[in-house]
């Protein structure tokens, strides 16, 4: 019985960080939610990503991403599976 407690704790405990684990819609997302949940992006970078974003329109493939200054190869293959595009309007896109 106690095993189970622990098994359902620790799952639990673990919930909120699977909650924040979704995908992130590029077009979308402000700064703060890219630099959340892009491994390597900080606040510089999505601030640069939000600033492509007003210049060039919204993204129309993750590749695009690489027009960005600092987001590389690197950057952008260990985030493609966490990324996604939502080219519907323009609401949200700052």
């Amino acid at each position: 019985m106690k095993l189970i407690r622990i098994v359902l704790l620790s799952f639990l405990m673990s919930l909120p960080l699977t909650l924040m684990a979704g995908k992130v819609d590029i077009n979308q997302a402000n700064a703060s939610t890219l630099a959340m949940h892009l491994k390597g992006v900080g606040d510089k970078k999505a601030k640069a990503i939000i600033k492509y974003r007003k210049k060039h329109g919204r993204f129309k493939s993750i590749n695009e991403l690489l027009n960005v200054k600092g987001i590389g190869e690197k950057i952008l293959a260990a985030n493609r599976h966490n990324i996604m595009l939502n080219n519907r309007g323009a609401a949200g896109s700052q």
